[in-house]
């Protein structure tokens, strides 16, 4: 986005520098696929989470989804290897990513439009600092409300482990030209197709059998979020120490592996307004949604059909580091591309209808969005003391299939919650606590 100034040849005394501004884009400006993208994602989020409190469940090689259960179960589970796991966290993180662009680019032009009329690259260059200095705030305090997060509550937090990532990637990317955006998308594609196929072509090459690739003993991911501890204060030790594996292990991995490239995807996106003019992209659009969502589903059948006992694999090559999960994981980048491209086709259809049916659900659905973390945080407000063994301990008697219902029922409160908000006209009180720290004078 650019704003044309004048330019005054006369030299001109430097402006007393701007302190930052709320500059958040009115309700009737704000496009509707980013919004209903987060919402939906919300209850993608809910579901694929459902199997980290199933504590009382057996669980397969790769920790992930149980293995127990009747017809209807195993049914949920092929359904969330295939749709859901690794799938929805490549969709957020490519929202997070667009979401940081769009915030980068509305507060350059506000510098810009401040300084009309005077020195526009100096206004240009003001605005891009103070937007630079806003989402490095943004960051900073998202990591801390993210680890307070998984210690109360939910181990596998992904808003401080974003909050991490997305404080490197904003220093060394948002203010790249669109050519070297362009090149670090391609480069880290590269790195993390090599590196997921290294492992894979090497012991093809040597012979090897690739069913003894990965490592089957991995524990379930209940335990790994402490939803089997009776003591609260026990299960806040075990989330903590799971929290800081993925904050100082896991977040390193993506950056060194390329799996940021997702992120790098959402500010390219950005640029170009996508997901606000969804109707100058439709051909991109269709073939995203079509090529992505396929290339997800595809990447991870060998996967869900060996879950189920569909297919014969030895269980260290299903394991967290075996070629099954690893094809499952990198494929799902592809699926979460597919799906906001469909969410994006969606928006663009049901807003072009003259008569809009079902109005109130997708405005429900977009205020979700909307308090996207005020949302998400509520699911582990609600989750964790009715199922966690220190709570009610209701995770010891749920299935998969039970599970999903529950998960359905909590996002369903949530939409209520949001819905009542953006009625009254209000944000969500996590968006409004994070925008606060934000925009906070300094001392």
């Amino acid at each position: 986005m650019t704003v044309e100034a004048g330019v005054n040849r006369q030299p001109q005394a430097e402006a007393p520098r701007q302190k930052p501004r709320p500059t958040g884009v009115r309700a009737a400006e704000r496009a509707l696929a980013p919004d209903l993208g987060r919402g939906l994602m919300l209850l993608f989020i809910a579901m694929s989470n459902t199997a980290f409190h199933l504590w009382n469940s057996e669980y397969g090689p790769s920790g992930w989804q149980p293995v127990n259960g009747n017809w209807l179960d195993h049914t949920v589970q092929f359904a969330m290897v295939v749709g859901l796991d690794l799938r929805i966290y490549p969709l957020f993180a490519f929202l997070f990513g667009y979401g940081m662009m769009q915030l980068y680019l509305r507060q350059t032009a506000t510098g810009e439009r401040e300084r009309e009329g005077k020195n526009a690259s100096e206004g240009k260059n003001a605005g891009e600092r103070t937007a630079v200095r806003l989402l490095r705030r943004r960051s900073l305090w998202m990591i801390v409300i993210g680890f307070a997060h998984a210690t109360l509550l939910m181990a596998g937090d992904i808003v401080g482990f974003y909050g991490l990532i997305s404080l490197i990637l904003g220093w060394l990317f948002l203010r790249r030209s669109d050519r070297a955006l362009n090149w670090w998308i391609g480069i880290a594609t590269t790195t993390l197709v090599v590196l997921s196929a290294q492992p894979v072509l090497t012991t093809v090459l040597t012979g090897g059998d690739l069913g003894s690739m990965g490592d089957a003993s991995a524990e379930p991911s209940s335990e790994a979020y402490g939803a089997d501890e009776e003591s609260w204060l026990a299960a806040a030790g075990t989330r903590m120490t799971t929290s800081l594996f993925l904050m100082g292990v896991a977040a390193p991995l993506v950056l060194v592996s390329g799996g940021f490239v997702i992120f790098l995807v959402g500010y390219w996106a950005a640029r170009r307004r996508i997901l606000e003019e969804p109707g100058s992209h439709l051909k991109l659009l269709r073939r995203t949604a079509v090529i992505g969502t396929a290339t997800g589903w595809l990447g991870a059948l060998p996967a869900a059909l060996a879950h189920v006992g569909a297919l014969d694999v030895p269980a260290d090559a299903q394991s967290e580091s075996g070629p099954l999960f690893t094809l499952r994981d990198v494929t799902g980048n592809a699926a979460g591309l597919g799906y906001i491209a469909a969410v994006a086709l969606f928006a663009h259809w049901w807003t072009r209808r003259p008569h809009r049916r079902g109005e109130k659900a997708v405005t429900a659905v977009s205020a979700v969005g909307k308090r996207s973390l005020s949302c998400y945080l509520t699911h582990s407000l609600l989750f964790a003391p009715l199922l966690a063994a220190w709570g009610l301990g209701l995770g010891e008697h749920l299935t998969s299939a039970s599970m999903v219902l529950v998960a359905l029922a909590v996002w369903l409160v949530t939409v209520a919650g949001a819905y009542a908000l953006e009625l009254r006209g209000k944000r969500g009180p996590a968006e409004a606590l994070l925008r606060h720290l934000m925009y906070a004078k300094r001392t």
